[in-house]
């Protein structure tokens, strides 16, 4: 897989993260919602956003674990 060239903003992962909160399991919530109160380096906003992107692209067995 190639490495994304975009810097994905705060926003970005905010959005990315509204996009795909209903599929997330209940217990990551409170988890984003204390990522969202500090800042982070860009790699960190980055991994973010391309993990929230590909969540609902994973197996049920990967998603558990």
């Amino acid at each position: 897989m190639s490495d994304c060239k975009l810097d994905h903003t705060y926003e970005d992962v905010k959005k990315k993260f509204e996009s795909q909160a209903a599929f997330l399991p209940e217990e990551m919530k409170p988890l984003f919602e204390q990522f969202f109160a500090k800042e982070h380096t860009q790699d960190i906003l980055n991994e973010v956003f391309h993990l929230l992107k590909k969540y609902d692209l994973v197996s049920e067995e990967e998603k558990i674990v």
